[in-house]
């Protein structure tokens, strides 16, 4: 997967906007407001910080290379994912959908009705 498809996968869920909070080189994915991705644009190979559960985080990190602690994040919860290598599309948008699941369900239950994400 290129940056540009994971771009177009994030920003095809609902209420997700990108922006770039912290330098002109990090892409930062939002839903309703919270961060559920970020990516580095000048970073070759292409990687992207997921948030993970931390039990799956392990698992993840074992089985893949691809996969390691969250670069200049919690390192239990976020993990940093070469997407341009070795890994399948699909657990690449799977790993994203957990992370924006996460975050959603981190939300209160008025934030989740208010913004139509209530599970």
């Amino acid at each position: 997967m290129n940056i540009e498809e994971f771009r177009d996968y994030c920003l095809s869920k609902k209420y997700v906007t990108e922006c770039f909070p912290f330098d002109n080189v990090t892409l930062v994915f939002k839903v309703a407001g919270k961060m559920f991705a970020l990516a580095s644009l000048e970073k070759h190979p292409v990687t992207v910080n997921l948030k993970c559960d931390p039990q799956k985080a392990l698992q993840l990190r074992e089985e893949h290379d691809e996969i390691s602690p969250g670069y200049h994040m919690s390192k239990i919860h976020w993990n940093t994912v070469t997407i341009d290598g070795g890994l399948s599309n699909k657990l690449i948008r799977e790993l994203t959908d957990d992370s924006y699941n996460l975050v959603v369900k981190g939300m209160s239950k008025k934030q989740q009705k208010d913004f139509g994400l209530e599970s």
